[in-house]
């Protein structure tokens, strides 16, 4: 009895997982959802008038497609006017170009060369971790090192040239590899090659310094 109660709690438990990646991508298009929803019902509410709405979203995103397409071709003169006066702003300059740096790093708009992953020993000796290097001052590093399973929550540190690994690992595989907690680890016998035969090579150095 006990067997055939836990063969189909091993059932439960494995539906229960398999259906999580699903209720996950379901519950983003429900809150995506309910945000264009409440939007379009504000701006409904204001002018009580569906074909107005509906015309409203449409030159929106238009618009929006057309910056996209103007600034990915070069920047427009709008674009640099804005910005030009956020610039003279003390506060908002900061978080508008703090804002457009992290947005460049991560979309790789001319930032190719700081779109990396290292490796790097976190938060001590013989613990590696994957970090995105965000910037870099000669043999400086700065690096985000992103915590599971929320890969927008992390710590951001500045280490030596020699502290870090490098990795063959994307962006995206980093951060798929973060939010899984390791279980899509695309590059793991990449990973495995480089630090396990960096740990050696630091334990056998350990090995005759002790001798």
């Amino acid at each position: 009895m006990k067997n055939v109660a836990r063969k189909y709690l091993d059932y439960f438990l494995l539906g229960v997982l398999s259906a999580v990646p699903i209720l996950v991508v379901v519950q983003i298009v429900v809150v995506f959802e309910r945000l264009l929803r409440d939007i379009f019902l504000n701006v409904h509410g204001y002018y009580e008038n569906y074909w107005i709405t509906g015309l409203l979203f449409a030159v929106t995103i238009l618009g929006l497609s057309y910056f996209g397409y103007r600034i990915r071709s070069g920047k427009t003169y709008v674009i640099l006017l804005l910005e030009s006066y956020l610039e003279k702003l003390p506060i908002l300059s900061t978080v508008y170009r703090v804002t457009k740096k992290l947005i460049g790093i991560f979309s790789g708009d001319g930032q190719t060369k700081q779109r990396e992953v290292v490796y790097v020993e976190y938060p001590k000796d013989g613990v590696w971790v994957p970090a995105y290097v965000t910037n870099q001052v000669g043999e400086l590093f700065v690096l985000y090192v992103p915590t599971s399973p929320n890969p927008t929550s992390g710590f951001t540190v500045m280490v030596h040239e020699s502290k870090v690994v490098r990795s063959s690992m994307t962006f995206e595989e980093a951060s798929s590899f973060v939010i899984s907690v390791g279980v899509d680890f695309p590059k793991a016998q990449d990973a495995a090659v480089k630090l396990l035969s960096l740990d050696e090579k630091n334990r056998l150095l350990n090995t005759e310094e002790k001798s």
